[in-house]
């Protein structure tokens, strides 16, 4: 049986890039990145143990949250004690250094994480018979660093910037680089900056959700931002199909629920300056009762615009149905080529399809997108849990036009 090789590396270099540092006269060009002393890149995968991974989409907030790592280190030689003037990391074992996470298969490397390393917990277990120490190591995605970074004004945010053209004008501010960047054009325009004081994550977000968009860090580090056409769009792909009856990828494991959580059938919406906008459904109140969506401060430049929103909004959550909650693949399942790519291969808004027979011959088929991504890595297990939800945002197919491009238009009641 074949199976990924994991490679975990730590970066004890300053600065938000993951790439070797190029010394003037020396290095790659558009590879390295320039400074005036070399970084310092170790390889600790011959004493990781485990690896545990994060990512993800909570359902009721509609936002990315930050990506989390936890990496369990065995240490044999005092490595990672802060304290050992002899040890190899002596003066580098300090809070946001870099950490990142691949897995090579077929000659293929997927990102798994990168994020900044937030601490170094040291254990002693007893019962292992050994004279080891555990270290295990959290961290965190670059959304930390946008949290912790605090702005009032925003350079060049005037009036009539695109979704995408603001994004990147608050990641500017910040400093973050341009190659760690994956940032679409954006449909909607937003007012001038409202100058206030809040986190880049806080004025990050707003532009998404004004956008109904998307704003997360992918698992190579970078800052990701998806406009509506690939938040509503994206269903309507190929998907990728999980199926217990032989039709598809075989999996370990499928959570099937059918619950209220993701329905909302009444909106309000306001826009900084503008007035609420209100949409609402009154056959989903009268069947499930009143569940109600508030936000405000958002960006758009009119209340119609705002008003669409809330219409998309009541729209794509009036009604619920039975759904996938998680579905997790073993990556130790024999001849499972198929699905360990697939396991390392797919990531947020991938559409996937999962089938899973039940009693009495009936099946359970639903296509939903792929929101969140969890890793449990051992020397004996990997099992990849998918977390998936309907859409963001229904796109509406007319004569093949999906409805959204240019503005929201969808149907009003």
């Amino acid at each position: 049986m074949t199976i990924p090789v994991i490679t975990a590396l730590i970066n004890f270099n300053t600065g938000p890039s993951f790439a070797q540092a190029m010394v003037l006269d020396t290095g790659i060009l558009d590879t390295n990145v320039l400074s005036d002393i070399a970084a310092v890149i170790v390889d600790v995968s011959d004493q990781v143990n485990r690896i545990e991974t994060n990512r993800g989409r909570t359902a009721l907030s509609d936002q990315f949250q930050t990506g989390a790592l936890t990496l369990r280190i065995v240490d044999q030689n005092g490595d990672f004690n802060p304290q050992n003037v002899t040890g190899p990391y002596y003066n580098l074992l300090t809070p946001m250094k870099k950490v990142q996470i691949t897995a090579t298969y077929g000659s293929v490397t997927y990102p798994i994480f990168q994020g900044f390393i937030t601490s170094y917990l040291t254990t002693y277990p007893n019962e292992s018979g050994e004279d080891v120490a555990i270290t295990t190591i959290q961290a965190v995605d670059a959304f930390r660093l946008a949290q912790l970074a605090q702005i009032s004004t925003v350079t060049g945010a005037t009036a009539g910037d695109l979704s995408g053209t603001r994004i990147n004008e608050i990641l500017d501010q910040i400093n973050w680089p341009a190659t760690m960047r994956d940032i679409d054009a954006g449909l909607t325009t937003m007012q001038a900056d409202p100058a206030t004081n809040r986190t880049a994550l806080q004025a990050l977000s707003t532009v998404a959700t004004s956008e109904y968009g998307a704003l997360y860090v992918d698992a190579s580090g970078s800052f990701v931002f998806q406009d509506r056409n690939v938040t509503a769009g994206s269903i309507a792909g190929t998907p990728t199909v999980f199926a217990d009856n032989g039709t598809g990828i075989d999996y370990f494991d499928a959570s099937w629920i059918l619950n209220d959580v993701l329905v909302f059938n009444k909106a309000t919406i306001t826009r900084t300056g503008g007035t609420a906008q209100v949409a609402s459904n009154q056959d989903s109140i009268d069947k499930y009762f009143l569940h109600s969506y508030f936000l405000d401060n958002l960006l758009m430049q009119t209340d119609a615009v705002a008003l669409d929103y809330a219409q998309a909004y009541v729209a794509s959550r009036a009604e619920t149905s039975i759904r996938v909650d998680s579905i997790v693949l073993d990556l130790y399942t024999d001849n499972y080529n198929s699905g360990i790519i697939a396991a390392l291969d797919l990531d947020f808004f991938d559409p996937i399809k999962v089938i899973t027979t039940q009693p009495g011959g009936s099946t359970l088929e639903k296509t939903l997108q792929i929101f969140g991504v969890r890793m449990n890595i051992s020397p004996n297990s990997w099992k990849t849990t998918f977390t998936t939800l309907e859409p963001i945002i229904d796109a509406f197919i007319l004569n093949d036009t999906i409805y959204g491009t240019l503005d929201y238009n969808v149907l009003s009641y």
